[in-house]
């Protein structure tokens, strides 16, 4: 436990050091090679749920059996240093914040067209015609729950399954974010990766959300948790982005476009409207959540051994 503790520890810091990757990136080769097997197995749209989790499988047991391979390969004292690396890897904490700073940035000069170019670069939704709330809407709740998916849920599955918990889950994430839709060609090929990734992120959405509610606006986190979460479509989003709106003390949710289409969607949070501010907020509070992540193990390792020492 105190070895994992340190691996995250450093994963952390060179996150924090390089960031992610500029060329290269493990994710990218990974979107290309999920790219080559969905033109195979779904041409035109027309592959069926069974070829979706044959791609599936095809995608992740690669990576999965490779990263995992190399590790127990390793000698002992090395093992921690790989391990820190796909985790770095696999982590998106710093990125998050340049992501959301290059929104914040501008929104809080009144630069509107840029703030949209900004956030078109990290939302599925339609930017070219959002105002001020709505450009703010979409970069905070890109925060939060990119701040589960690629912060949090990384943590969580390192902690819990070492190296194949954390590119298992990172894997199919990613397969999500390119398959997971509910359109004409993908509705049946990228159902089991959409499946899977509710699953794997089934826990660590709701610590995130409880992380959330401990370190913003407690009483309402909860509340919004409760009431709202459940009638957002994501099973997964749904907490993490009512807690963190609540917790905040802000509005989410509500009409935005997609695809030309403006849908509106279940209301999220209380309070103001969202800003330049709000996204800020955001990136802070999944910042606090990793400190507060980091010292709760911590102080799980110095009680079990203390334990340990008593019961000796």
């Amino acid at each position: 436990m105190i070895t994992a503790l340190l691996v995250c520890v450093a994963a952390l810091v060179l996150d924090q050091l390089l960031g992610e990757p500029r060329r290269g990136h493990p994710l990218l080769l990974l979107g290309a090679l999920a790219k080559q097997v969905e033109q195979r197995l779904n041409p035109e749209g027309s592959g069926s749920v069974g070829a979706g989790v044959l791609g599936l499988l095809l995608v992740t047991l690669p990576p999965l059996v490779l990263l995992s391979l190399i590790y127990w390969w390793l000698p002992h004292w090395l093992q921690p240093v790989w391990a820190a690396l796909v985790l770095w890897l696999a982590l998106g904490l710093k990125s998050l914040g340049e992501h959301g700073e290059a929104v914040a940035l501008p929104l809080a000069a009144g630069e509107l067209e840029p703030a949209r170019k900004a956030v078109g670069w990290i939302v599925s939704r339609d930017t070219d015609h959002l105002d001020t709330p709505g450009v703010a809407t979409a970069a905070t709740e890109s925060m939060l729950e990119n701040g589960a998916d690629a912060v949090f849920a990384s943590l969580f599955w390192f902690l819990l399954a070492g190296v194949p918990g954390v590119v298992l889950h990172r894997v199919v994430n990613t397969l999500d974010a390119l398959w997971g839709y509910r359109n004409a060609r993908f509705n049946y090929f990228g159902r089991g990766a959409a499946r899977l990734d509710d699953v794997l992120g089934y826990l660590p959405a709701r610590l995130t959300a409880l992380t959330y509610a401990l370190l913003g606006q407690t009483r309402s986190a909860f509340t919004c948790w409760r009431k709202q979460a459940r009638h957002w479509d994501s099973p997964n989003a749904g907490p993490v982005m009512a807690a963190g709106a609540g917790a905040l003390g802000i509005r989410l949710g509500g009409a935005a476009p997609y695809h030309g289409q403006w849908r509106q969607r279940p209301p999220l949070g209380q309070g103001v409207a969202p800003g330049a501010g709000s996204i800020r907020g955001a990136i802070t509070l999944v910042r606090r959540g990793v400190l507060l992540w980091l010292i709760t193990v911590a102080l799980v390792v110095i009680l079990v051994n203390v334990l340990q020492w008593l019961l000796v």
